[in-house]
């Protein structure tokens, strides 16, 4: 046997200067790890390598949650933006009207949903020329629509924000588009003692824009926003 190195003398100097390159190259480690348990034979259990493949195991986990917090994060400072955004381009119009062709316009893109519809309940009709000159954005139901659209007529408590998956959209909020709706955020308004609520529909055609298992802060605080608007308006 010769203890004189099998390795290139410059390779061999570069190694030992900067060990570091070696250690911080995972292919390269794995590759030395395997070497070792070879030349120790079949027989032998390296309980360091077993450790070592664990620890890589749970970094790798580590790393994998470490990447999902950021994104989360990410997303949520996102959201946080789109609707601060939203609201501050909700309280420009000086005019009611202006105000709700906003709501399809501009802040349906800020806050990229293909529609915005607005529900009034109302004991008169939607014979209203106001109404009718904003039909695109604004309606009127009956009295108690709301409240059976958010459960489905199936009764039971209402949520402040319904967030969920549709087959299609409801023709009497959405129109003629309602056949592309997939997804929809109900936001539901309560303008003050003596008045009928109000409802703010948000609709996708992505189907995974709203579902149940969001969260619901940021459309919490954007209703907030919204019905104290509106009752500036009503008032």
């Amino acid at each position: 046997m010769t203890s004189s190195p099998k390795i290139d003398d410059a390779l061999r100097e570069a190694i030992i200067s900067r060990p570091d390159v070696i250690l911080d190259d995972k292919d390269m480690m794995h590759a030395l790890i395997a070497a070792n348990e070879r030349s120790m034979g079949g027989n032998i259990v390296d309980l360091r390598g077993i450790a070592m493949e664990r620890l890589e195991s749970r970094l790798d986990r580590l790393e994998d949650t470490h990447r999902s917090v950021i994104a989360a994060a990410y997303e949520n400072l996102a959201g946080t933006n789109q609707v601060h955004r939203a609201i501050l381009r909700m309280l420009d119009p000086i005019e009611f009207e202006t105000f709700l062709r906003d709501l399809g316009g501009e802040v349906a893109e800020i806050l990229r949903v293909d529609a915005v519809k607005l529900v009034l309940e109302s004991v008169q009709n939607d014979n209203d020329p106001a109404v009718q000159r904003l039909g695109d954005v604004l309606s009127v139901a009956e009295p108690g629509f709301i409240d059976g659209y958010l459960t489905q007529n199936r009764g039971g408590p209402v949520r402040q924000v319904t967030l969920r998956q549709v087959q299609n959209g409801n023709p009497e909020i959405y129109g003629n588009n309602c056949d592309w709706i997939r997804s929809e955020a109900c936001l539901k308004l309560n303008f003050g003692a003596g008045r009928l609520p109000g409802l703010l529909v948000m609709g996708a055609e992505d189907p995974h824009m709203f579902g149940p298992q969001q969260g619901t802060d940021l459309l919490t605080f954007f209703t907030g926003v919204f019905e104290r608007t509106m009752r500036r308006w009503l008032s």
